[in-house]
């Protein structure tokens, strides 16, 4: 058999038990698949895995350009799900709000208390936020990582990149990602199809790092954020292998199936 099918096989296999044992919190496929194959990168798939209460909806998922770095998802059942929520996500009180603490713009301790679910991407109480949530449709999980602080020090699991499974899909927000992510941070997270990337190139990572982090993740969408301006053009010129296309408008609508077919930076109105 095929190297790169064994690997294939083992994560369907690893899958398939983590279906079996997971009693209190919803396996992730998208995890499953990388922690099967450790260090590798996620270009294309050629087997289906199978599905479980997170993705097994037919539907479109519909991503809204809010500000800065939040975005607005709404899933096919009608989730929806504000990223780094600072206590503004346009005219929807979300019924999920992720936060992430290293500025005020990526958090508040006020929010709306319509939210159903607050989850900070940190530990107020010290150690690592841990969240694995679902809901209806909609799986959210976290992985934490490290930030600077603000006298030049590490704060260690500061900053959580969030992952919501949804209608087959897995969505990805960076936060205010401040280091590069390790091979294990990488394996946490697992396959990424659409992805929220801060492009500053200062006050999270430099653009090269952070290029970087998107060319191994080769995610089919790429959706920028945390910008300023002037460094959208630079961003873009580092990835010369991802299309880039720009939609009229701040929404998005995917399916596994509307997927692009090679990595495309996908520019919504007002990013």
């Amino acid at each position: 058999m095929p190297r790169r099918f064994a690997f294939l096989a083992a994560a369907l296999l690893s899958l398939w038990s983590l279906s079996a044992r997971a009693q209190d919190a919803q396996p992730s496929t998208c995890q499953a698949i990388a922690e099967a194959i450790p260090k590798a990168t996620f270009a294309s798939l050629e087997v289906e895995p199978p599905t479980w209460l997170a993705a097994r909806d037919a539907g479109e998922v519909a991503i809204t350009f809010v500000q800065h770095s939040t975005y607005l998802i709404r899933s096919p059942a009608g989730v929806t799900i504000a990223t780094d929520y600072s206590g503004f996500s346009g005219d929807t009180v979300p019924r999920i709000a992720t936060m992430n603490k290293a500025h005020s713009t990526h958090y508040t301790n006020h929010p709306d208390p319509g939210i159903e679910y607050v989850l900070r991407g940190w530990n107020p109480a010290g150690g690592a936020a841990h969240h694995n949530l679902s809901v209806d449709d909609v799986l959210v999980r976290n992985v934490p990582s490290d930030i600077r602080n603000w006298g030049g020090g590490v704060e260690k699991d500061g900053n959580s990149i969030f992952v919501f499974e949804t209608a087959g899909l897995c969505i990805g927000h960076l936060g205010h990602l401040h280091f590069e992510l390790t091979d294990a941070q990488f394996a946490a997270i697992g396959r990424l199809d659409v992805v929220m990337v801060p492009v500053d190139g200062g006050y999270t990572m430099s653009q090269g790092s952070m290029a970087a982090m998107v060319e191994r993740l080769q995610s089919r969408v790429v959706l920028p954020m945390h910008n300023f301006r002037g460094r959208m053009d630079e961003f873009l010129g580092r990835l010369p292998d991802f299309a880039v296309e720009r939609i009229a408008g701040p929404t998005l609508t995917l399916s596994p199936k509307s997927l692009p077919k090679r990595p495309t930076v996908i520019l919504l109105d007002g990013v």
